[in-house]
């Protein structure tokens, strides 16, 4: 038979387990007394005989007839009255022990139920919070006990959670919104070429054009949005890698990209610049990081590539000789989907990939840049464990911060090219 839903609770367990132990303590203490009391006097049950009632008559003892009565000497009254002292207190310990199980119950579920209020009011407020909203906080208040700790924690992780929906419901308009202005391009294309008859080879191949051109923007944001989120997911792979080696694999893609718009990408890459990371990911933030250069680097200029190390950091820096970025702008530019300014990725989200990636393994990104003389984008990463500079006093040591001045040396090229970025 199943128990009733009262018995089931924390409470009814808290109490029933208060009862049964102070029962069984009080038991203890009182056998302990009975025994003890028992062992040091000497009981017994009156035991007494009978007398007849006579008297003496020439030395001879002459009973009288009906004079019996019943008589006990001093010592038997004693054990008879030390026998009736044990009785009583038997019975009263039996009786004690009763009422202190009911009497010790009531109490223990007195005290739970103050004890299990704070946890009535998290619970209270779990059930009030919603996927769509996660204000709800709990706010105990009293002394700074685990239960106070319990309900601080759960306000926090409320935060994170509402902070991080917040920023999943933004990523989705945004995501939303960036998607349905090629789409209405295709379909506007679409029906203007597949509804009339009258359309030429060379309005469809404008059509065509305009169409691959949108098809190609919504492929880059949904490669960007896979990407975000494989970051995101806690299963990624890592192992030693050259930092030289991820940014001249992520470089060589953009060779022909570079030449096509009359652009040099230069390198500066030191070797053996050990760090532990994701290939994939650190590869796709630096291609980011170039890509976006790209778009913003004036014809005929150079697209600076380097990487090094400094301070147990590793870093991969790339500079341009692009419009530069304003300094209220620049703490804004790795935001997603960020709209003001004249420099973001082609979807607004390459930045912010960037940064989700170096963040993820632990490092910072850094933009150093004035208007109207290039940017250079720096992407700091923690050092593998024992390569630390050779010569330096630093050694393995690395700094609790990178350095924040740009690493990347200026030449006297980009130097006659326009100005020292």
């Amino acid at each position: 038979m199943k128990a009733p839903a009262w018995a089931q609770t924390i409470r009814f367990r808290l109490a029933a387990t208060y009862s049964a132990v102070l029962f069984v303590v009080t038991a203890v203490v009182l056998v302990a007394v009975y025994l003890t009391v028992s062992a040091t006097v000497d009981a017994a049950p009156l035991n007494p005989i009978t007398v007849q009632k006579g008297s003496w008559v020439g030395g001879k003892f002459v009973p009288k007839g009906g004079g019996e009565f019943q008589a006990a000497d001093i010592a038997s009254v004693q054990q008879a009255v030390n026998f009736q002292a044990l009785e009583i207190i038997r019975g009263a310990s039996v009786m004690v022990l009763g009422g202190l199980l009911v009497l010790s119950f009531v109490i223990g579920w007195w005290l739970a139920g103050r004890v299990l209020r704070p946890v009535r009011r998290v619970t209270a407020a779990a059930q009030e919070i919603s996927a769509t909203d996660l204000s709800r906080r709990i706010a105990l208040d009293g002394p700074h006990d685990e239960l106070r700790a319990l309900a601080d924690t759960v306000d926090d992780m409320l935060g994170r959670l509402d902070g991080a929906f917040t920023a999943q419901r933004q990523l989705i308009d945004d995501a939303s919104h960036e998607l349905r202005n090629p789409l209405a391009i295709i379909q506007t294309n679409v029906d203007a070429v597949l509804s009339r008859d009258d359309v030429d080879s060379a309005e469809r191949r404008r059509a065509s054009v305009v169409t691959t051109r949108a098809t190609a923007r919504m492929a880059g944001l949904i490669e960007d949005l896979l990407a975000a989120a494989r970051r995101a997911a806690p299963a990624f792979t890592e192992s030693d890698l050259d930092l030289a080696a991820v940014a001249a694999d992520a470089t060589d893609e953009y060779e022909l990209l570079a030449a096509d718009a009359g652009q040099r990408l230069e390198r500066r890459m030191e070797r053996g610049v050990t760090v532990i990371g994701d290939a994939e990911a650190l590869h796709r933030a630096v291609g980011n990081v170039v890509s976006n250069a790209l778009r913003f680097a004036p014809r005929g200029s150079v697209i600076t590539i380097g990487t090094g190390r400094r301070g147990g950091w590793g870093w991969v820096a790339v500079r341009d000789r692009g419009p530069g970025i304003a300094t209220d702008q620049q703490s804004r530019v790795f935001d997603r989907f960020w709209r003001g300014g004249d420099r973001r990725g082609r979807n607004g989200l390459g930045l912010a990939i960037v940064r989700q990636v170096v963040e993820s393994h632990g490092g910072v990104v850094a933009l150093h840049s004035t208007p109207g003389s290039g940017a250079t984008f720096v992407l700091w990463i923690p050092l593998a464990l024992g390569s630390g500079e050779p010569g330096s006093e630093l050694g393995g040591v690395r700094a609790p911060t990178p350095p924040e001045a740009d690493p990347l040396p200026v030449t006297a090229a980009e130097n006659a090219l326009g100005g020292q970025p």
